[in-house]
């Protein structure tokens, strides 16, 4: 059975995957998705936020349900011709962006929609950054307006148990509020006692692995770590990573040094589906 949580959970554990980089250490869009889609080999080294939607669909076992194609105005034409084209966000469903311009409306990036309220879209998206262009380096969680008009249209795959929608005339539901994964718990004490022992020490000890993953990944999908240095170690890159969200929020001197605190691991964790003990 093929649902919105089966291909959410395939895109969400892209989240922090970064593109081939070439002579001049330049995003090059070259990604392991393009060769792995049927049909999609040649796209290698074009835009691929579409490619990405359909690789997390075929991974997801719902090829059927999603358009295979590398253009953005081409999918949103796949489900305009299918009648499950909205101006309304749905779990699950593919996001079109952009209006006017060389790609007309829709053309212009995609995406996936893992949750919606009132005021924001929350994505999933390819081929973007944390400032969330359409030609970006990576694959990122994204927070976006719903009425921006940027925002423009949304592909409902015909999921086996149906779809989440905020369209009053779908029949669907309420909106949905993000939902963080249950269970998963980083000990304060521990992370920040790794933090303290892996950075300086030699090689890439591990000191609270599990933990300490969660926080990496998190901030990964913050766009402050690359993907390859989420490793279970708080080495540098760890260190400076979350330096990097301390000063987000507002932290300064020793307060943004890197170790975690109370406040800004669970501001973490309240993003990022992890509870802080």
């Amino acid at each position: 059975m093929s649902t919105a949580a089966d291909v959410i959970a395939i895109a969400r554990a892209e989240v922090g995957y970064r593109e081939g980089r070439d002579a001049d250490g330049d995003p090059n869009n070259i990604v392991k998705y393009s060769p792995e889609v049927p049909g999609l080999g040649w796209a290698q080294g074009q835009p691929w936020c579409a490619v990405f939607v359909s690789w997390c669909a075929m991974k997801g076992d719902a090829s059927t349900l999603f358009p295979r194609t590398a253009s953005c105005g081409t999918g949103l034409q796949w489900f305009r011709d299918r009648g499950r084209a909205s101006e309304y966000p749905a779990v699950g469903a593919q996001v079109f962006f952009g209006v006017g311009g060389t790609f007309g409306s829709g053309g212009h990036h995609t995406g996936l929609v893992y949750a919606y309220d009132a005021n924001y879209i929350y994505t999933i998206e390819g081929n973007t950054n944390t400032s969330g262009s359409p030609e970006g380096d990576g694959v990122y969680l994204r927070k976006r307006s719903r009425r921006d008009p940027y925002v423009y249209r949304y592909g409902y795959p015909a999921y086996d148990n149906g779809i989440v929608s905020a369209d009053p005339n779908w029949g669907g539901s309420k909106p949905s509020i993000p939902q963080q994964p249950s269970g998963a718990e980083v000990s304060l004490a521990r992370v920040a006692a790794a933090a303290r022992k892996d950075a300086p020490a030699a090689g890439t000890p591990k000191s609270y692995p599990e933990g300490v993953l969660l926080v990496e990944r998190a901030l990964v999908a913050e766009g402050l770590l690359r993907g390859e240095y989420a490793d279970g170690s708080y080495g540098t890159k760890t260190l400076t990573a979350y330096a990097a969200w301390q000063r987000r929020l507002g932290y300064t001197g020793t307060d943004a040094d890197g170790i975690p605190g109370k406040d800004s691991l669970k501001r973490l964790g309240a993003k990022h589906g992890f509870t802080v003990v």
